[in-house]
């Protein structure tokens, strides 16, 4: 059946310009196609699921490359694979269609995070099927047959099943029941699958820019990646945060001093430490650093809009989490992921527990994360976080202080700054996305939720170099995927969900 697909897919390409598609039909073809294939959907995606794909694990890097470049081959789409010698390749793809006036370029990532096996139930690269997630005592059962029912609620086990190998079943799945209905596509299509992703993309912007000709008429990105709302409602996302951050190592003496010769004399670097991150942020979350927030975008009219109209969740996560209050005195999640974050990643001096001693140590260190939103620049905030520092008396080195310098200052942070990348934030009433909402509509109805901002981080501050185009995220995995932990998984109805955004997507009407 898939041969004889692609051999009619040309033909239904030529076909797609002479008439007027119809979302509505193109989602109701979906649902059938999933419905009649969905064991043959879940028996391919294990074939994927089956290669692993750690971006540091070049040959079976490439093998996935060569695999999932194949598989578009089938369904009529030109492919290529961008190669460097420092980076995977960049999987690249175009299917064009007659007569048409849009670009969409379809992102995904096909490596995904390092595993350590010993800790997943199962081996992360040997897919296996349970009734419901394991955390509500679902069971392990066989895959099924060719033509069997597949339940919506069964969730698939493996690396990479939800971030982010799980956008390419479902894409395929929705390009074969177009295809095989004779359901045009209005757009051109153009792939764009990242190897590096989870390696942080460093050689992305590289790709871009070498072939930015391949990009230079794209109309709009989007980005396959991510889950959907708390809720479990569908979203559609405008942007992420961007991210940097710095290690900050405060000094006390230049050995470790028994505290009971020493303490009350020789100042302890771990109080010192504390007293510097106290001085950043007050109890009710609010940073105190000065400038901190200045350069933060304004939230729009439609985005305080689109915050007014998302699901209340708060509560529920406040309950999930254990926590009786969040910061600003409860102020919902999604206002405060539209402004910048001051995390503590990670807290050194000494030891504590069975290990903790009587000693005054010589030095105490506090690993600081900065989440960005629109409007700020990663180094300048750097600027500011260190301007505090030195406001409160700290002498600043990169490197660890000399007995000179011990000897000039009392007080000494080195600091190590990491270079991180901006957010990005698209226009919510953008009229060249409102087709894509027009269409998601006709799968989710309501339910779908029109998001300002994801709270993670994406570079996707590079598309916004390589083009003028809008940038929108359509998460498909569930939100309780185990993304980047053991035993990560996929619920299959979001799965579907995704086949009938696809089809969705590819048939959307005109601006």
């Amino acid at each position: 059946m898939k041969h004889m697909i692609a051999a009619m897919a040309g033909g239904f390409a030529l076909l797609s310009g002479a008439f007027a598609n119809d979302t509505e039909a193109a989602v109701a073809a979906a649902r059938d196609w999933r419905t009649a294939h969905g064991a043959d959907i879940l028996s391919g995606f294990v074939d994927l699921l089956s290669l692993p794909n750690d971006a540091n694990d070049a040959e079976n890097i490439r093998r996935n490359a060569d695999y999932i470049s194949g598989l578009f081959k089938e369904r009529g789409f030109q492919m290529e694979l961008l190669e460097s010698d420092e980076a995977p390749p960049l999987i690249y793809g175009l299917r064009e269609t007659p007569g048409a006036e849009r670009t969409i370029a379809i992102y995904v990532h096909y490596d995904g995070q390092p595993t350590e096996p010993a800790e997943w139930t199962h081996p992360p690269f040997q897919p296996r099927l349970y009734s419901r997630a394991m955390t509500e005592g679902g069971e392990e059962i066989s895959f099924p047959l060719a033509g069997e029912a597949v339940d919506e609620d069964w969730r698939l086990y493996a690396r990479s099943a939800s971030d982010d190998k799980a956008p390419i079943p479902a894409l395929l799945a929705a390009i074969d029941a177009l295809d095989e209905t004779g359901i045009g596509f209005t757009s051109n299509i153009k792939l764009i699958f990242d190897g590096e992703e989870e390696a942080g993309s460093d050689y992305l912007d590289d790709y871009l820019a070498a072939y930015a000709d391949k990009f230079a008429d794209v109309d709009l990105w989007l980005f396959c990646d991510g889950p959907t709302h708390q809720s479990g409602s569908p979203q559609l996302v405008f942007g992420v945060r961007g991210v940097t951050d710095m290690e900050v190592t405060v000094y006390g003496p230049n050995r470790g001093l028994h505290s009971g010769h020493y303490g009350n004399w020789a100042p302890g670097p771990g109080w010192r430490l504390a007293q510097l991150l106290a001085s950043m942020k007050d109890e009710k979350g609010r940073v105190l650093i000065k400038d901190f927030y200045k350069s933060t975008a304004p939230i729009s009219k439609a985005e305080r809009a689109a915050i007014a109209a998302m699901p209340d969740i708060d509560d529920e996560l406040r309950e999930t989490f254990g926590l009786a209050e969040t910061e600003m005195d409860n102020a919902p999640i999604a206002e405060r992921l539209l402004l910048p974050a001051l995390n503590l990643k990670g807290l050194k001096s000494a030891e504590v527990g069975a290990l903790s001693r009587n000693v005054i140590p010589p030095s105490a260190t506090a690993s600081i994360g900065v989440r960005l939103v629109k409007g700020n620049d990663p180094e300048e905030m750097l600027n500011i976080l260190e301007g505090h520092i030195k406001k409160m008396g700290y002498f600043i080195t990169r490197e660890d202080p000399d007995a000179d310098t011990r000897a000039r200052h009392p007080l000494i942070a080195k600091v190590t700054r990491s270079s991180g990348y901006p957010a990005m934030r698209s226009r919510m009433d953008d009229p060249r996305v409102s087709p894509l909402v027009g269409a998601l509509r006709t799968v989710a109805g309501d339910e779908l939720i029109l998001n300002p901002s994801l709270g993670g981080s994406l570079p996707l501050y590079m598309f916004e170099v390589a083009s003028t185009a809008p940038i929108v995220i359509l998460p498909i995995a569930n939100y309780d995927n185990n993304q980047h932990a053991a035993d990560e998984n996929i619920r299959i109805g979001n799965l579907f969900y995704g086949v009938d955004a696809y089809a969705a997507v590819l048939t959307m009407g005109a601006n």
